[in-house]
């Protein structure tokens, strides 16, 4: 296997200690972090108007405007997950939007977060981070209309973006209701990808998955959030499927069961992984939050690390009403998500996660 030679100067894997999503603190240490802060202390307890803020891990901030519109607003940036500076920029600007289409919102308008080596990257370079950024919001059918920079020590691209959504039909990642079906859109494995495009070791054919998997925006959830039958909707990024499912059962108070077998990866994904291309992250993930979830008996170390293998502008996680199933899976597959399938259900039961094979 060989990673695919890139047309630019430098590589910008090798200025940064991690990449994507994988870069996220560990959720226990962020626990940790916020404990005893307002954060933690109720702080949005005297503003109604805050329909949606940390209490559930929420993928992003609600503030009601008015009965018919509230605004949705999120942050989301990282330091390299791939060379190219072009699909890096797209990458992380697809990343950040999807939390609009995981409260079932729809993009209006974001704000650049950059932080560059000026010292170590050219300004074509940069340009073409800003420029894949820019492509991506377009593509969202949103601009990009101002945002910051600053002189860093490694690379650092994201977005803050703002979206709009019928407060009645926010969809929260604490609704599930007990009988749900639960569907994932895109397959696991970008961090699994990334450990091995670090190492050299990624083919040409797994790159370009890689790429068409990151990129690809996450449309869906605007429909999804005009669907009864959707009750909870998240998205799958850097805890891993295992870490967002937990949080959905923790905040629907109910059992998550998924079946192993039925998780759709990306092409090579599981080979990769068997090889041990494994991101430190999916370690710190399972470290964090592995007394919540039972595995499978047997369950061997790589089936472990795909369920926590930190995802990049991964999937939409959706739980809905059994009859609705379909409909969702025509959702996704319509709008190009060929790998969308049903993973799994919500039943009652103590808030943890039960994995079958």
């Amino acid at each position: 296997m060989a990673t695919p030679i890139l047309n630019t100067p430098v590589r910008l894997t090798h200025l940064s200690h991690g990449g994507g999503c994988g870069c996220k603190i560990a959720p226990a240490v962020l626990e940790k972090i916020l404990a005893d802060t307002p954060f933690s202390k109720g702080l949005a307890s005297g503003f109604p108007d805050l329909l949606v803020g940390i209490e559930s891990s929420d993928d992003a901030a609600v503030w009601k405007l008015n009965e018919t519109q509230a605004i949705v607003a999120t942050t989301d940036f990282f330091m390299p997950i791939v060379d190219d500076p072009y699909e890096f920029g797209r990458i992380a600007a697809t990343n950040a939007i999807s939390d609009v289409y995981a409260m079932g919102g729809r993009p209006l308008f974001a704000l650049a977060l950059v932080g560059m080596p000026i010292d170590k990257l050219p300004h074509e370079t940069i340009r073409a981070i800003l420029a894949g950024g820019e492509a991506a919001a377009r593509a969202a059918g949103m601009p990009i209309a101002g945002g910051h920079s600053i002189d860093s020590q490694e690379p650092i691209y994201g977005l803050v973006a703002i979206g709009v959504v019928d407060p009645r039909r926010i969809k929260k990642n604490n609704a599930g209701h007990a009988g749900d079906v639960l569907i994932l859109g895109k397959g696991l494995g970008v961090g699994i990808y990334s450990a091995a495009l670090k190492k050299d070791q990624l083919p040409e054919s797994g790159y370009r998955a890689m790429i068409d998997s990151t990129t690809r925006l996450n449309t869906p959830g605007t429909a999804l959030g005009e669907m009864d039958g959707v009750h909870a909707l998240t998205d799958v990024t850097g805890f891993g499927l295992l870490g967002h499912s937990l949080e959905l059962a923790r905040g629907s108070g109910l059992t998550v069961r998924l079946r192993f077998a039925d998780v759709p990866t990306l092409p090579g994904a599981a080979d990769l992984a068997r090889a041990g291309f494994v991101t430190g992250a999916s370690g710190r993930n399972w470290s964090s939050y592995g007394g919540g979830v039972e595995l499978f008996e047997g369950c061997a170390d790589w089936q472990q690390a795909l369920l926590t293998d930190p995802q990049t502008s991964g999937g939409l996680l959706v739980a809905c009403a059994a009859d609705s199933a379909q409909a969702v899976l025509a959702l996704f597959h319509g709008q190009g998500f060929a790998q969308a399938a049903v993973i799994g259900t919500l039943e009652e039961g103590p808030a943890r996660v039960r994995v079958e094979d």
